[in-house]
């Protein structure tokens, strides 16, 4: 017997394992908690463990606002060798001596910090005419990539023991690291590759908060034997809706404007000096009642509206 948890909105942060893909982790969840409506933002490679955001009812409208946020990653990559996947599963395609010291090192990852260009890897989940780019590489099919522009706000050495080098890696929406790792072993003239990867950080969400699916089947355990009322174990494991786009600013409306504003119509600001997208609360209590753009002139436009249950 599990969870039966009916009309639950929010968002879990799972701890994914390494050697599972992401959708067999969101089917694991679901199994647990007995939920209809479940979806993932953010692909974790079977290789990288960590962070993956699990939403839940009507926070998966909001799920591709938190997929184009920013992340962090802790990355160990392997020197001297270089594969056709770019991790530790591909083929060694070529091996080079590691040559290097510490200061060509610094100088090197200097030229990946800020925004820089970057093609992504043939074996990534982006799509080309509707099939990801892995299901043509593993048949052997080579398709023309565009350089993207990314954004590398940290790149920090956290060890360098021989032949592994660990990398603290915070970076804008997009960023292959596989691919990073690979172009910065290609400038220190030795090549590397991921031998692991672990998500640390979408967005604002904390590492502290996420949760394994081995905890999730002990709390599980501890429900059925203590008794404990479902809709506290739930509040305690379940992240608000809005928690997935702290990111973002705040508007808060009085009560006469929001009610227009989940109409669908346009609200003036007085002396709104923000750009982009913001997260939009109601009155004193400042409640949740979905996402804005910024339009001319002061207005806010609605872009995606919580559920009036």
């Amino acid at each position: 017997m599990y969870f039966s948890c009916p009309n639950v909105n929010g968002v879990l942060l799972l701890d994914k394992s390494k050697g599972v893909s992401s959708n067999y982790a969101l089917q694991e969840v679901r199994r647990i908690f007995n939920f209809s409506k479940a979806g993932y933002t953010g692909t974790l490679d079977p290789l990288a463990t960590g962070m993956l955001p699990i939403c839940f009812g009507s926070s998966t409208k909001f799920s591709r606002y938190l997929l184009d946020s920013d992340k962090r990653y802790l990355v160990t990559a392997k020197l001297g060798k270089r594969t056709d996947t770019s991790d530790c599963y591909g083929k060694i395609l070529k091996e080079s001596p590691i040559l290097f010291n510490r200061e060509q090192l610094n100088n090197v990852l200097k030229n990946f910090r800020g925004n820089i260009s970057q093609v992504p890897s043939m074996f990534s989940a982006l799509k080309h005419q509707g099939i990801p780019l892995y299901k043509y590489a593993r048949k052997g099919i080579i398709i023309q990539r565009k350089e993207r522009l990314i954004n590398v706000y940290k790149l920090k050495v956290i060890k360098w023991d021989n032949d592994e080098l660990e990398l603290d890696i915070s970076c804008s929406k997009g960023t292959y690291i596989r691919t990073l790792i690979e172009d910065i072993g290609e400038q220190l003239g030795c090549s590397a590759y991921v031998i692991a990867l672990r998500r640390l950080q979408v967005a604002k969400c904390s590492l502290y908060k996420m949760l394994t699916l081995d905890q999730l089947n002990k709390l599980f355990s501890i429900f059925i034997k203590t008794g404990i009322s479902l809709k506290e174990l739930i509040d305690q494991l379940i992240l608000p809706i809005d928690s997935q786009l702290s990111h973002l600013p705040v508007v808060n409306l009085l009560p006469l404007s929001a009610r227009r504003f989940k109409q669908g119509q346009l609200i003036f600001i007085n002396k709104l000096t923000l750009n982009g997208l913001v997260r939009v609360t109601e009155g004193t209590l400042h409640k949740f009642i979905g996402i804005a753009k910024i339009a001319h002139n002061g207005y806010i436009a609605p872009q995606c509206l919580l559920n009036n249950d």
